[in-house]
């Protein structure tokens, strides 16, 4: 029977497909964590002020956000799984760089390389996950965003655990080298299979190759202003969520220590409830999903989190705050991977560049937003612009909810 061996042949590649592309968004967030448990270490070794380390920390992101919106074009001139593949070794290898470093400006300059990297990988894995989405048929995408949690509790981990026995040197050098084993070892899946397209619109080796030759020719595919309306509101809602992950990231055991007298351990666990519950729920978010649907998993996601929140932010104890800020997660989880997956099924990698580069921009501007409210008003009351921003997300997405299921 060639039709049902050709069949699971078709299978067994979406299948290691779908292994490659969960370990590099795994990978992404064991690097990423890995360096972030290490600043501390690199301020003390470069000597900078924390007005100056805070502005060298600006080069990831502006790196990163830089880089999205050309990593796009990348993927739509060369395709997103060797863009995947380059981006992860650049990560890898400029992970290790920072340690160098012995002033500020250095490091800031480095940071930019890294940021670069960062930005870039998270497109192009997006893209290529977004592809594979659509041939599957199922929506898995919540599935690949826990890997990236999971990498960077793992990380997050694992750096706290060497702190204090490895040099940030070592400790990074050691990530570089881990990086660039899994990409070795997932690479060759990417780079002997074209991105797989969709059951219903079936597309030969050749004629993928004639329209990546168009597309080099014409340049990137014009969207209408529709589309690309509704590809920035997905974008918008992608923000509000990343806004709310990096408040609860910067201010979260601040708020738990100074607000509410906790311990410095207790006011740590904060965080991690948040991290924990948001896996859960992207692990969890494929079954959701495919029961109830995008637009009631980001109208109550949103809606989940701004209650979530609320508590996290006001409530006059420990333990209900810690509930809250595990409800803002379990609520946020799965926004920012269907935002990203909806939009790269109307736009392509152009689509996925545009809403990741805002969702960037929300996890940017969440902690000084939060840090200038706080001063003026105080650190309770800015951390409800988190449930604002989700009560927000959840609006647009049951406003927009008939225009963006077409």
């Amino acid at each position: 029977m060639p039709g049902h061996d050709s069949d699971l042949s078709h299978l067994r590649v979406l299948r290691v497909l779908r292994i490659a592309i969960t370990a590099f968004f795994a990978l992404d967030g064991f690097v990423f964590a890995g360096w972030v448990v290490r600043i501390p270490a690199i301020k003390e070794q470069t000597g900078a002020s924390p007005g100056a380390l805070g502005l060298a920390l600006l080069g990831v992101s502006a790196g990163a956000v830089v880089t999205m919106m050309l990593t796009g074009r990348l993927c739509r001139r060369f395709g997103s799984h060797p863009v995947t593949v380059v981006c992860a070794v650049l990560l890898s290898l400029s992970v290790a760089l920072p340690p160098l470093t012995h002033s500020a400006l250095a490091l800031g300059g480095v940071l930019l390389i890294f940021g670069a990297a960062f930005g870039g990988i998270n497109v192009a894995f997006n893209s290529a996950a977004v592809d594979l989405v659509a041939a599957l048929g199922r929506p898995i995408m919540p599935g690949f965003h826990a890997a990236f949690s999971l990498g960077g509790m793992v990380g997050a981990g694992a750096g706290s655990l060497v702190a204090d026995s490895l040099s940030p040197t070592h400790h990074l050098l050691g990530i570089t080298v881990l990086g660039l084993l899994v990409t070795a070892v997932a690479a060759p899946t990417l780079l002997r299979h074209e991105p797989p397209a969709p059951p219903d619109r079936p597309l030969a080796r050749n004629d993928l190759e004639s329209r990546q030759d168009d597309d080099r020719e014409a340049g990137p595919r014009r969207l209408d202003g529709r589309t690309r309306g509704l590809v920035v509101v997905l974008g918008l809602i992608a923000g509000c969520t990343a806004y709310g992950e990096g408040a609860l990231a910067d201010w979260s055991a601040l708020h738990l220590e100074e607000d509410l007298d906790t311990s410095s351990g207790v006011a740590a666990i904060g965080y991690t409830c948040f991290a924990l519950a948001m896996t859960i729920g992207r692990l969890t978010g494929t079954t959701l999903l495919e029961r109830l649907g995008r637009t009631t998993v980001l109208v109550a996601g949103g809606a989940t989190a701004a209650a979530g929140m609320l508590l996290g932010s006001l409530a006059p104890s420990v333990w209900a705050t810690l509930l809250g800020f595990a409800v803002t997660g379990l609520g946020l989880a799965n926004i920012f991977p269907v935002a990203i997956e909806r939009a790269g099924a109307l736009a392509g990698p152009s689509g996925v560049a545009t809403a990741s580069t805002l969702g960037y921009l929300g996890m940017l501007l969440g902690p000084p937003a939060i840090g200038f409210m706080a001063e003026w008003f105080s650190l309770p009351t800015a951390l409800t612009s988190v449930a604002v921003l989700a009560a927000f997300a959840s609006a647009i997405a049951f406003a927009t909810r008939h225009s963006a299921a077409k």
